[in-house]
């Protein structure tokens, strides 16, 4: 296929409290849950006619995904590879703080108990080259530790940007391999 949509999940409590979710499973808010539901619509409304939803296993994409899916009668596939970055030490701190900041930009660190950004690119490249490869057009429902290494794929960054690069809950955002 020549492009896929990302879609980030709705939002979550630990959203509105400003903390780092990472690979905590966090539950959506209610008004995550009327996000999904009408990014689920927008879909319809941008006429997309995807094959596939690929979602994180993490409760607050599936159920983005689900509500999605529902909607737009896209089947829908949990993908693994798709699960959030275990942040380690930084999960449940504040998401603005200076030194998260700073450590998004240590490309090799496992924040102690987490998993590296260069562990999650290697899963994400290869998980967007299958996607490449694939003759189905795909969702693919996740977070926005995800998007991040997705937007890298894709475009020169240095590691400012990287650090702070992200998009808002629900938003569907196109990626074109061309």
């Amino acid at each position: 296929m020549d492009h896929f949509y990302f879609v980030r999940h709705g939002e979550t409590v630990w959203n509105v409290e400003n903390k780092i979710c990472g690979a905590t499973d966090i539950e959506l808010t209610e008004r995550g849950h009327q996000q999904a539901i009408e990014t689920g619509k927008k879909i319809l409304e941008m006429g997309i006619k995807a094959d596939i939803i690929l979602t994180s296993p993490l409760i607050r994409a599936k159920e983005t995904a689900r509500h999605i899916s529902e909607i737009t009668g896209i089947p829908m596939e949990v993908e693994q590879r798709l699960i959030e970055q275990n942040y380690g030490i930084w999960e449940s701190t504040p998401r603005d703080g200076k030194e998260f900041h700073e450590a998004k930009k240590d490309m090799a660190s496992r924040f102690g108990t987490g998993e590296s950004m260069l562990q999650m690119a290697q899963r994400i490249y290869n998980l967007i080259d299958d996607v490449k490869k694939s003759d189905k057009e795909c969702i693919l429902v996740a977070h926005n530790g995800i998007v991040r290494i997705v937007e890298s794929y894709f475009r020169d960054m240095n590691n400012e940007e990287f650090s702070c690069f992200g998009i808002k809950n629900c938003e569907v955002k196109r990626y074109d391999f061309t």
